[in-house]
């Protein structure tokens, strides 16, 4: 008979991370080929962006030889190692620029009610952050993963300009209207 404190299900105890507010977001599924005697054998590759909406991010890559799998293995590693973003109400403070490998990418800040104007990868992450009004296009290579680390690349340079003026010892002045 087990205590009534006991309970599995219970999370005050433990790890406090809530995973039930994670948006995930498979942005791509690879599939490899490799001939075998009897055949070909296929084995699945996915990439998958994690998220809480709020400046929160992860990216994932898992393999398996079955599709579900991979992105359960992606998923988890995308929890793992999560990032914070720096986010200025529903967009970004300042226009980046994020390379990774052949990747490039621009985000710019946008007016709200403009939405997410981006493809591709690059959706997924802005989505998966947060972000709910921005401007971006991609540039250079179109593979999947080096998108997906450009974008987390530009975010992660964001700063905040409270930030700035700490760095540099002064106060942000405010303007006379």
């Amino acid at each position: 008979m087990a205590e009534a404190g006991s309970n599995n299900n219970d999370r005050s105890s433990g790890r406090s991370d809530d995973t039930s507010n994670y948006v995930e977001k498979v942005v791509h599924i690879n599939r490899c080929a490799k001939v075998v005697k009897g055949g070909r054998r296929f084995s699945f590759s996915a990439l998958v962006v994690t998220g809480d909406r709020r400046g929160s991010i992860g990216i994932g890559f898992g393999k398996a030889n079955e599709v579900a799998d991979a992105i359960k293995k992606a998923t988890e590693a995308s929890k793992k190692d999560q990032i914070k973003v720096n986010l200025k109400d529903a967009t970004i403070p300042h226009e980046t620029v994020g390379r990774h490998c052949g990747g490039h990418i621009i985000l710019r800040p946008a007016a709200p009610g403009t939405g997410v104007i981006a493809g591709g990868g690059a959706r997924a992450v802005l989505e998966a952050a947060g972000v709910k009004d921005i401007l971006a296009k991609s540039l250079g290579s179109s593979n999947p993963a080096n998108v997906v680390k450009a974008t987390i690349g530009a975010l992660q340079s964001l700063r905040l300009s409270d930030d700035i003026f700490a760095a540099r010892g002064k106060r942000k002045v405010e303007k006379a209207s």
